[in-house]
């Protein structure tokens, strides 16, 4: 019987323990650009994961592609071959009003919005970050000076439909195709921002049910790149900031791991 796994195809050795997750697969030779000895050792559908070292840690750098569906199929694979700390450097939408483009946001606990993750356990089951995770990546950033806050994350199905467009005349408006409206949306996005949550994003609720299930260390870091509710095009950047997101994750990871900081 093949010791490979069913999705990715991944074997035994080709991961290491401790692994950085994104959604785009474009931004996986970003994440590892730093580091020795890089080889590829998947790249199926939307997973591409590429594995080295910097100052003698082995790290993997994996895209989950984007949602809760694609993460959990990828978490299951990596755990499964001995990862044990997981990091994702991502982008979210800013729904707490105090935040600016470029902001990062550490997420300390999500709200699960997702039908993932209630596939695995009952939606009263908590989504929260490693407190360690928390402590070093929030430690990274404030040593760099870098704009960043800590607390609760939106984690999302439905792009579209758990999104709204803020209109001139300060009115929500549909992002979904033709108009389409979910009951109560308008509620919801006022609902999270009145109970203090901070951004709103796609993975880090199943990263963080699963990682508590199943006995793992895991956090998030994330760039506020847009709006929640979106203001339009002008208010979105992608990469704003993003370099400086790796940088901050990359140095929290190897505290984590007890090898030295990145330069």
């Amino acid at each position: 019987m093949s010791d490979a796994q069913p999705i990715t195809g991944l074997r035994p050795g080709d991961v290491a323990e401790h692994v950085f997750l994104c959604g785009d697969p474009g931004r996986v030779p970003r994440i590892a650009a730093s580091w020795s000895d890089v080889r590829e050792v998947c790249r199926v559908r939307e997973y591409v994961v590429v594995t080295g070292e910097k100052n003698g840690v082995r790290l993997s750098a994996a895209s989950t592609g984007i949602g809760a569906p694609s993460s959990a199929i990828l978490l299951e694979e990596l755990a499964k071959l001995g990862a044990h700390t997981l990091v994702r450097v991502g982008n979210s939408g800013g729904l707490s009003p105090d935040l600016q483009l470029g902001d990062l946001v550490v997420t300390t606990g999500a709200v699960r919005d997702d039908g993932t993750s209630r596939s695995y356990v009952i939606p009263e089951y908590p989504a929260v970050a490693d407190y360690r995770v928390v402590a070093a990546l929030a430690d990274a950033a404030r040593e760099r000076g870098v704009r960043f806050r800590e607390g609760i994350s939106w984690s999302l199905d439905a792009f579209y439909a758990r999104n709204a467009v803020l209109e001139a005349d300060g009115s929500l408006a549909s992002m979904s195709y033709g108009g389409y409206w979910p009951s109560g949306l308008a509620d919801r996005i006022r609902e999270l921002r009145g109970a203090r949550v901070l951004n709103c994003e796609m993975e880090s609720g199943i990263l963080l049910t699963l990682a508590g299930l199943f006995g793992l260390r895991a956090g998030c870091l994330c760039v506020v790149s847009d709006r929640t509710p979106w203001p339009g095009p002008a208010e979105l950047d992608i990469d704003r900031n993003m370099a400086v997101c790796i940088e901050v994750a990359e140095a929290a990871m190897l505290r984590i791991a007890g090898g030295p900081e990145h330069g």
